[in-house]
């Protein structure tokens, strides 16, 4: 009893002399601690200040501006999608002057797909590159359209891996087969048919009520023929 009395009043004396140090830090200290504080609290109220006077309203200013472009996109007139039609901008100018928001990062995607309309396919690369998204739709199609201008530019090594990367980054009835049917089809003109048919077989037995699963069939005979020669 006598030896655990001691090691009770020894844990005692420690926590004592932590209590102490701690309190001689703060009366020596106390001056930088308060200011550290009033720092904290300053950073804490600039950031809730611009956020909702500066980074909110420029959100929304930004949407609102965006408005007349995405219906110009929506009615296929690209031009004026891309560069206004003199009383609202298009998504180049929503880029260039509301940078960080999320109305200039959806305007990166609607320019890649407006300059690959227009068969500008490095410049529809360098917009769809600089688009960050990661809903169920937008992100895989955005990753396709990377994967159809690489296309176009002859760069179809490149194009199989963004196609891959489209099929795998969600898993749905509306873009997954579509891009698998297309790293497929990058994958046969590189003559790499053991992966096309890999491909094809995947939504065959993965995705079989898929549009791209009716006429899978036809492809993998194909595939298999070429395989024979």
């Amino acid at each position: 009893m006598v030896q655990k009395t001691d090691k009770t009043e020894e844990k005692l004396h420690v926590v004592e002399e932590t209590l102490s140090k701690t309190e001689h830090f703060i009366e020596n200290n106390q001056k930088l601690l308060i200011n550290i504080g009033i720092a904290l609290v300053a950073v804490v109220l600039g950031f809730y200040a611009l956020r909702n006077y500066y980074i909110i309203p420029r959100e929304n200013d930004a949407t609102a501006q965006m408005f007349m472009a995405q219906k110009y996109f929506d009615q296929d007139s690209i031009k004026k999608a891309l560069n206004g039609d003199g009383n609202y901008p298009g998504f180049v100018q929503i880029i260039d002057d509301y940078k960080w928001t999320k109305a200039a990062n959806l305007a990166h995607y609607y320019a890649g797909i407006c300059y690959l309309k227009q068969g500008k396919f490095q410049d529809a690369v360098d917009q769809l590159k600089s688009f960050s998204g990661k809903d169920e739709l937008v992100a895989p199609m955005a990753k396709g359209a990377i994967g159809d201008a690489y296309m176009e530019l002859g760069q179809t090594d490149k194009a199989v891996t963004e196609y891959e990367a489209a099929a795998n980054l969600r898993d749905n009835k509306f873009t997954t087969t579509v891009f698998l049917q297309k790293a497929a089809f990058a994958y046969e003109e590189l003559k790499n048919y053991d992966k096309a048919l890999e491909l094809y077989n995947q939504i065959k037995t993965k995705y079989p009520n898929s549009m791209e699963a009716s006429e899978v069939d036809k492809y993998i005979a194909k595939l298999k023929t070429l395989q024979n020669k």
